[in-house]
C-alpha cells in the first residue's frame, strides 16, 4: 500500500514497487504496464503521480513509451536486472525471444523464477492461489521428529555425519524405493536408483548427462514453467508438444522427430501440471513405440505420484525402464526442506548419471535419507499420504464451487493439487492487479514455452478455499471486463 505519511513520495514508492517486480520477474521484459488512468485507479493515486513514477522508470531505462500503445518494460531491463543480481550471487533468466511458430524450437522468456520467488517471499500473510505446493500446515506430522531421533541417536550421528554418504544414495532408502516402484509395476532394483537433491536435481542430472547445448528436447505444453526455464538456461532447444486429456500430441511429436531428431522427451504422465490430466494406456504405448523407433529417451516426471489414483498408467512400467527414466521425490508430500528426490534409470545409463551427480553434489545427506527410509518402511509415509489425499479431495470440492461461482471455467477436469481455469480476462494483467492486493497468481502464460497473453491460470486447491479471495478476484476481474 502506498503511504502518504512516509518520507518517500507516492511517485517514488510506486516506481520502486514496479522496479522490484521487474527484478523478481513478476513484470517480464515486454510486459505492458497499465495506462496512467488505470494505474491511478488501481493504486488510489492521482494520474500526475503515475506520470511521475513512469518518468522515473523511463529515466532509469526500465520502461519505454510506445506511441499510441502505452508503456512497456524494456527488453534491456532484463539484462540490467540479471547483471545486478549476478553481482549478489542471485540468478534470473533474461532475454525475450522472438516469437516462434510451426515446428520451430522455442525459448523460455524471463519470469519463470518469479513464481518460486513469490512462493518463498510473498510479502503477504494471505494464502497464495499460485502456490506450487501444499501449505506447510498440510504436511505436519508427528513422526518426522521420531525418524530423525532414531538415526541420530548414540554413535550413529557422528558415524553418518563425519563422512560422505554412498555415491548412489543410502542403500536402505534405495531398497525402500525399489519396493515402492515394484508395487507400482516399475521393475527397478536398488542398483538402478540414484538419490538426488530433490526431483528438480534429478531432472538436471539427466539433462546434463544426455544432452549438450543446442540439442532439441520435446516438452509438454502447457507445462511446468521451471522446466522450460531450466532447459533454456542449459542452451537446449525446446520443442513444445501440446498436451491433451489422453496425453501429448503424437502427430506433433512425430513431426519433430522428422525435422529435429530430438534426444529427449520430458513428460508428466500422472496428474500433469497444470492440467491434472493422466496419460491413457493407448497413448503411452504409441509414445513408447515412437521413442524406440526414433531412439530418444523419455523422462517421466512423477512428482505427484503420492496424490495419484491407483492403477494409473506410467510409461516406465510399460517400458520396463528401457527408454524411460523415472523421476520423483518427497518435497510435495512430506519433507520439502529435506530435498530428497531420486531417479530410476536403464542399467546402461546408471553409471553415467551417477558420475554427473558426483560432479554436481558429490553425495546426498545420508542422515535424512536414512530417516526417510524408516518412514517408508514403517508405513508412516503411506498413511500420511492417504490423509493428505482425503483432505485434498475435500478442499478441491470447495475450491471448484467457489471458482465456478466467481465466473471461472475449468478447461480440464479438476484432479490432483491444481486446477486449470479460464478466467475470461488477461491473467498477466490480472496477476499484477491481484499482487497489489497481496495475492500471487500463476497466470497461464507462464506454462507455455513462448509466453503469449492468456486468459488461463493455475490455481492451488489448498489455497483457494477462502471465499474472501474469490470475492476480491471477482471484483478485480469485473473491473477488467
Amino acid at each position: 500500500m502506498l503511504l502518504k505519511t512516509t518520507s518517500q513520495s507516492l511517485a517514488a514508492q510506486l516506481a520502486a514497487r514496479l522496479s522490484e517486480r521487474m527484478v523478481t520477474g513478476l513484470l517480464a521484459a515486454g510486459s505492458r504496464l497499465p495506462s496512467v488512468r488505470q494505474c491511478a485507479q488501481q493504486q488510489g493515486v492521482s494520474p500526475s503521480t503515475v506520470v511521475a513514477a513512469y518518468d522515473q522508470l523511463q529515466a532509469q531505462g526500465l520502461i519505454e513509451a510506445q506511441r499510441n500503445r502505452g508503456f512497456y518494460v524494456r527488453n534491456r531491463a532484463a539484462a540490467h536486472v540479471n547483471a545486478a543480481l549476478t553481482a549478489s550471487n542471485s540468478v534470473v533468466d533474461s532475454g525475450t525471444p522472438a516469437p516462434a511458430s510451426g515446428f520451430e524450437a522455442q525459448h523460455r522468456p524471463v519470469n519463470a523464477t518469479a513464481l518460486i520467488r513469490g512462493m518463498f517471499h510473498s510479502g503477504s500473510d494471505k494464502l497464495q492461489p499460485g502456490l506450487g505446493a501444499f501449505p506447510p500446515e498440510w504436511l505436519q506430522t508427528s513422526f518426522l521428529s521420531a525418524a530423525v531421533r532414531r538415526v541420530t541417536s548414540g554413535a550413529q550421528l557422528q558415524a553418518w555425519s563425519l563422512q560422505y554418504g554412498e555415491p548412489a544414495g543410502d542403500i536402505g532408502l534405495r531398497q525402500a524405493l525399489s519396493g515402492r516402484l515394484n508395487a507400482m509395476a516399475i521393475a527397478a532394483a536398488p542398483g538402478h536408483i540414484v538419490t538426488t537433491v530433490g526431483a528438480t536435481h534429478a531432472l538436471d542430472i539427466i539433462s546434463r548427462t544426455l544432452l549438450k547445448a543446442g540439442d532439441y528436447v520435446m516438452v509438454e505444453e502447457p507445462g511446468w514453467a521451471i522446466e522450460f526455464a531450466r532447459l533454456d538456461a542449459l542452451g537446449l532447444r525446446i520443442l513444445p508438444v501440446p498436451r491433451g486429456p489422453d496425453g501429448p500430441d503424437q502427430v506433433v511429436m512425430a513431426r519433430y522427430c522428422e525435422l529435429h531428431a530430438p534426444k529427449l522427451f520430458v513428460s508428466v504422465s500422472v496428474l500433469h501440471n497444470p492440467t491434472g490430466y493422466c496419460l491413457s494406456p493407448s497413448a503411452a504405448h504409441r509414445i513408447l513405440q515412437l521413442a524406440h523407433q526414433q531412439q530418444f529417451h523419455i523422462v517421466e516426471d512423477d512428482t505427484y505420484s503420492h496424490l495419484a489414483p491407483e492403477h494409473v498408467t506410467r510409461m516406465s512400467a510399460l517400458d520396463g525402464l528401457q527408454r524411460c527414466i523415472y523421476v520423483s521425490g518427497f518435497s510435495k508430500i512430506l519433507v520439502p526442506g529435506w530435498r530428497i528426490g531420486y531417479l530410476a534409470a536403464p542399467p546402461d545409463l546408471v553409471e553415467r548419471l551417477l558420475d554427473t551427480k558426483l560432479l554436481t553434489t558429490l553425495t546426498t545427506p545420508a542422515l535424512l535419507e536414512k530417516a526417510l527410509a524408516w518412514c517408508i518402511d514403517q508405513g508412516l509415509l503411506r498413511r500420511h499420504a492417504q490423509q493428505v489425499r482425503t483432505r485434498l479431495d475435500q478442499a478441491r470440492s470447495r475450491s471448484v464451487k467457489l471458482a465456478q461461482a466467481a465466473g471461472c471455467t475449468f478447461v480440464a477436469p479438476a484432479a490432483g493439487l491444481f486446477g486449470w481455469v479460464d478466467t475470461g480476462v488477461d491473467t498477466d494483467a490480472l496477476a499484477q492487479r491481484m499482487l497489489d492486493l497481496g495475492y500471487l497468481l500463476a497466470p497461464g502464460g507462464l506454462f507455455f514455452a513462448n509466453r503469449v497473453p492468456s486468459t488461463l491460470m493455475r490455481i492451488n486447491f489448498c489455497t483457494t478455499q477462502d471465499a474472501a479471495f474469490w470475492q476480491v478476484f471477482s471484483q478485480v476481474r469485473g473491473q477488467m471486463g
